[in-house]
């Protein structure tokens, strides 16, 4: 007989006694990575059922809290959550939503998505999460390649499906002519959905990524890859049972789920998400302070942005707080030391694996670096030259070691042979991105591998250079690709992001270049400089590849040069 969801199974005891070493290593970075494995599961394994269910039934205690921009907020308990999944998974069901089914949710922070990511995983069906921010032509690419069978989204989105192709069933939240309304759910008197039988291995996540140089690619994840995985990225977060989790990461992205789903609730902590149109810094210091926030979690944009605003008032209840997304600068670090006495702390991981590389609680820190790796991922450094291993000291391509099976790591790109196999290549896999490691085996970010170039025959690492520019006070934001240059190949150039007060003069600029002169060595010398909005992706990515192909179609006279750009040597007088 097939056991409910309030069944606590040898499933269960093992991922709860490996979440428990996790929890009780907390502070002891090496203990953690010297002893602690993933654990074995079993033949079936399903985290909505084995995990959250289990946690939640009859527990009265904060899963989710959505706090709206006025103010307003509305609390769900764990044990809602679970009754609440279960309604929608029955009527899901009754709606053709199978096991083994692609399904496009496509929510914003709504507490339907929670109730829809647990029910879609209580069927065994595939979640496909997608950013509310998609158009028809990345929908129809996300129906053809995920193989979608079903879609839900909200009703003010349902004209972007319009004409889609393939027979895929419709669920809107709100009444949509032609589509199911997903509200009916939550009239049905549903008991606790029986286990779907999911095996380990079985595919429970399809991520489209938000490339910066290509199409997206087509991430699978197992039953366990994420649900089991992401117990790295507890031990990163420093999360703890009854803490108030705040993550700044839309939904349809590796990081939502990150930090916003698995991780939380594997700790058995209260997911607080915040709602709003434009950010605000100082509203979102006031979300932070007055709901009791323990661990906040959010990419270097927001915190430039917040160390611009006033930190005078404190941290409130923080205790953890966290850089992820793109690397932190060590000038915003070094400020958020200084304001709060707080190390916010650095990490590193993909769509393709749960976080790798980070600084844990407890560990110094190292400016600049983004920690060491972490408890259960086979974290090595390869030679692109020679495709051998980098013995201590050293820098190459951040690889993960294929023989040690690490667990989090993604089954492959899906219908994409071709960068699978170079993804796998050597018996690692290659992330693409490029760091050095010290002798205490600290790993420091030094760029994708299609960033870092030459200038007059020295090796630049945009992150490093973008990193001296922050600290300038009239620098909200930088990036820094080559500019073809007759004499040095390429030169260094600046796109820069003002912040607030600060307008794009002679002087502003002069400014700048004087301050890298200042702070680079000399063949790290900023020697064009523009001002103006970075391209990026609609996860909130810099597309360097689309500012260095300006650069290029410049130097080849299709394209006018900016009116704004300013070179160092005319400012400087060399």
């Amino acid at each position: 007989m097939t056991a409910t969801s309030t069944t606590e199974t040898e499933a269960t005891r093992r991922y709860r006694a490996a979440r428990d070493q996790i929890l009780a290593w907390r502070g002891d970075h090496e203990g953690a990575v010297r002893d602690f494995s993933f654990p074995d599961l079993g033949k079936r394994f399903n985290w909505a059922v084995d995990w959250f269910d289990v946690i939640a039934r009859g527990n009265s205690t904060n899963a989710l809290v959505v706090v709206e921009e006025d103010g307003s907020s509305t609390q769900f308990t764990f044990d809602a959550m679970a009754s609440r999944s279960d309604r929608v998974g029955q009527w899901l069901a009754d709606r053709g939503v199978a096991q083994g089914d692609p399904v496009i949710i496509m929510l914003d922070n709504q507490v339907e998505l929670w109730d829809c990511m647990l029910a879609v995983m209580k069927l065994g069906a595939v979640i496909m999460p997608t950013t509310s921010a998609a158009g028809a032509a990345d929908l129809e690419d996300r129906v053809a390649r995920g193989g979608a069978r079903h879609v839900i989204a909200n009703s003010t989105q349902v004209e972007k499906f319009v004409g889609l192709p393939g027979d895929v069933s419709r669920i809107s939240v709100g009444p949509a002519d032609g589509w199911h309304d997903l509200h009916d759910a939550y009239a049905v008197d549903a008991p606790p959905l029986p286990h779907p039988g999911t095996a380990p291995t079985d595919p429970l996540l399809l991520y489209f990524t938000s490339g910066t140089t290509s199409r997206p690619k087509l991430v699978e994840h197992t039953q366990v890859s994420y649900p089991l995985g992401h117990l790295s990225t507890v031990f990163w977060l420093g999360l703890q049972p009854g803490d108030v989790h705040l993550n700044i990461s839309s939904p349809g992205w590796a990081k939502h789920a990150w930090s916003c789903f698995f991780a939380p609730w594997i700790a058995e902590a209260s997911i607080l998400v915040y709602n709003y149109t434009r950010f605000d810094a100082q509203s979102l210091l006031d979300v932070l302070r007055h709901s009791g926030v323990t661990t906040f979690c959010a990419p270097p944009t927001v915190w430039r942005m917040l160390i611009n605003a006033d930190l005078s008032e404190g941290p409130g209840a923080l205790r953890e707080v966290i850089g992820a997304g793109e690397p932190l600068n060590p000038e915003v670090i070094a400020q958020v030391r200084d304001k709060w006495g707080l190390d916010l702390r650095d990490g590193y991981g993909q769509t393709e694996m749960t976080a790798a590389v980070g600084n844990t609680p407890g560990s110094p820190i190292k400016p600049g670096s983004m920690g060491r790796p972490l408890p259960g991922c086979p974290v090595v450094l390869v030679d692109p030259a020679t495709g051998e291993r980098v013995a201590g000291v050293g820098e190459g391509e951040l690889c993960l070691d294929l023989a040690a099976s690490p667990l989090p790591l993604m089954t492959g790109y899906r219908g994409d042979p071709e960068r699978n196999a170079e993804a796998m290549a050597d018996g690692f896999y290659h992330t693409g991105d490029v760091a050095s490691v010290d002798a205490d085996g600290y790993i420091t970010y030094v760029g994708r591998t299609d960033d870092v170039f030459k200038a007059s025959d020295y090796k630049i690492s945009p992150f490093e250079l973008e990193s001296v520019l922050i600290e300038h006070p009239a620098v909200a934001e930088a990036a820094i690709v080559p500019a073809p240059d007759e004499v040095r190949l390429a030169v260094p150039k600046a796109y820069v992001v003002l912040a607030p007060g600060h307008e794009p003069t002679e002087e502003t600029a002069r400014s700048i270049l004087a301050h890298a002169r200042e702070h680079l060595q000399p063949w790290q010398r900023v020697r064009r400089l523009e001002f103006g909005e970075l391209p990026k992706t609609i996860s909130g990515k810099i597309r360097r590849v689309e500012l260095r192909g300006r650069e290029e179609q410049m130097a080849r006279g299709e394209v006018e040069p900016p009116e704004n750009e300013w070179r160092d040597d005319i400012l400087s007088g060399d």
